[in-house]
């Protein structure tokens, strides 16, 4: 084999960046120098990274590397683009020019920092400023769609979208492995609230789903989240005294415990955890093809702080959106956990005249429950009797002869004193399931949806309210502010939908029009959540 000999090349890939006033200096011809040098510089380093490399070198090096010089070409052309888009502007824009009844006249180029996928580049764009004095804005902002939080949409939205998923520290650390400068935590939070001030619209506006089957399924159930108290909320808004300096963290922990004195012990059956509902709605078709009922199709997922009302507001408008509107002959079924107010909603909103198809359903796992702990007044619990006797309750169920399993219980309450060792427990569990499925009677004909190839449980929402809202919200230590959970539930939702980046271009726009009608910036990021839904007359 003959001797193949190693060109010695010595790469020089540094490129000194200039400084943030010689930037703003750059005319557009030494920007594409610049541009011209970073791209030289990927070049050199693709054609001789494997010839000049050091025996340890790896190609794990090489990629540190390029990916440095990538991001200098990114900054490099953005900036170029920029200067040149500017250039563009103050050609065709004249000096004095009118919104409305506002005129503006416009000043000369200003310096700016922007945060990019590629790091924060610097470039200048002219500001319009109102002639009878105001709050004015920058034409191009406007035109390419920039925002007045000095950060890329793209950049702001990626960030806002891990923060559904992850606390926000954590969104700000995994962002920063993939981009130079990752927003701050504060900055990730504001966004989340200023994407937040849209969401409504959005479930509103939201694109209808194409070819949907034949029967709607709606399920609705509730999850609580930890809420901060007042006297939390007191602690977090007040003035913070001045102290010095711990030395450690650990030590920081003691002297604040030492101030704060002992927490009272709570009493059984005390929470801490505050806990308020949120209300979840899944929705989605099952299409019919011969005796089955495949899906689910498009399914949908919306979650809010607002009352169960407001929950069934919601099924009603997206199933009028999806075809099942009042008058439909088409099958539409809800599902529930058997709660007495969503079934009184149930028949407020869906109710059997303009619904004649409906299917009122209770949730069989929940049935289930309530047997099992019925037969623990006639078998020990966990005792194979137990199981048996609850399997002959679940197959008496799935023939649609509830009637037989209520039947039983009677019996079972009228055989069982009502005094003795154990006895009230005996009755009472049993008076509860007797009153459970005597309310659900029509609700559990389990054998009848099963020869329709129906749904008999609800554990599509029970997985969404999982998924959405305790995955990001039900942790050990959170204490949440209802209007910003609501933020992050609803925007979660909008990702579980597959609607995120139709949602974002379509709030951006929204902003948009709305700053360039009242001729001021667009900011997304702000301090202020949005209201929850708020319904006079709700459970």
């Amino acid at each position: 084999m003959p001797n193949i000999t190693r060109p010695t090349i010595q790469l020089s890939l540094i490129i000194t960046p200039p400084s943030d006033a010689a930037r703003d200096d750059f005319s557009l011809r030494e920007r594409l120098d610049h541009l011209d040098e970073a791209q030289a510089k990927v070049r050199e380093l693709s054609l001789f990274w494997a010839s000049t490399r050091s025996s340890d070198e790896l190609f794990e090096d090489f990629e540190v590397q390029m990916r440095e010089l990538v991001c200098e070409v990114g900054r490099a052309g953005s900036e170029l683009m920029l200067g040149a888009a500017e250039a563009k502007d103050r050609r065709e824009r004249p000096s004095k020019y009118s919104i409305g009844s506002t005129t503006y006249r416009m000043s000369t180029p200003e310096p700016r920092s922007f945060n990019t996928w590629f790091g924060v580049i610097r470039y200048r764009r002219s500001y319009a400023r109102p002639v009878d004095g105001g709050v004015g804005h920058c034409p191009l902002d406007f035109e390419l769609g920039l925002l007045g939080d000095r950060i890329s949409p793209n950049l702001l939205s990626t960030g806002a979208r891990l923060a559904t998923r992850m606390s926000f520290e954590e969104a700000r650390e995994v962002l920063g492995w993939f981009v130079p400068q990752p927003p701050s935590t504060e900055v990730l939070e504001q966004t989340v609230l200023g994407l937040g001030h849209h969401t409504a619209g959005w479930f509103e506006f939201a694109p209808v789903p194409e070819d949907d089957g034949e029967v709607l399924v709606v399920m609705l159930d509730g999850k609580c989240v930890p809420t901060a108290r007042a006297s939390e909320l007191e602690k977090r808004r007040g003035k913070r005294s001045k102290r010095a300096p711990a030395p450690s963290p650990r030590h920081r922990g003691r002297d604040m415990r030492k101030k704060r004195g002992r927490a009272p012990r709570r009493k059984k059956g005390d929470k801490s955890k505050n806990g308020k509902q949120v209300m979840m709605v899944v929705t989605y078709t099952l299409k019919r093809e011969g005796e089955l009922l495949l899906g689910p199709l498009n399914r949908r997922v919306y979650a809010s702080f607002g009352k169960k009302r407001h929950a069934f507001e919601y099924a009603l408008e997206e199933a009028e959106r999806r075809g099942f509107g009042k008058g439909t002959d088409k099958t539409v079924q809800i599902l529930t956990d058997g709660d007495p107010d969503l079934h009184l909603y149930t028949d407020e909103y869906f109710n059997a005249l303009d619904f004649p198809n409906r299917v009122v359903t209770v949730d069989v796992v929940h049935v289930l429950e309530k047997l099992w702990d019925a037969g623990r007044a006639r078998h020990r619990e966990g005792s194979k009797a137990l199981a048996a006797w609850v399997r002959v309750q679940e197959n008496r169920l799935y023939g649609d002869k509830a009637t037989l399993v209520l039947d039983e219980l009677r019996v079972w309450l009228a055989e069982t004193p009502k005094t003795g060792p154990g006895n009230k427990g005996h009755r009472q569990r049993l008076s509860d399931a007797i009153r459970y499925l005597e309310r659900r009677l029509d609700k559990v004909n389990y054998g009848t949806y099963r020869a329709q190839d129906l749904e008999v449980g609800t554990g599509q929402v029970e997985g969404a309210i999982k998924y959405v809202i305790a995955k990001r919200c039900d942790h050990g230590g959170m204490r949440w502010i209802r209007q910003r959970a609501q933020a992050v539930i609803q925007l979660r939702c909008i990702d579980v939908n597959g609607h995120w980046h139709e949602f974002v271009r379509w709030a951006l726009a929204r902003l948009r029009t709305t700053a360039l009608a009242n001729g001021r910036r667009a900011r997304l990021q702000t301090n202020t959540p949005a209201n929850l839904p708020n319904i006079a007359h709700a459970a």
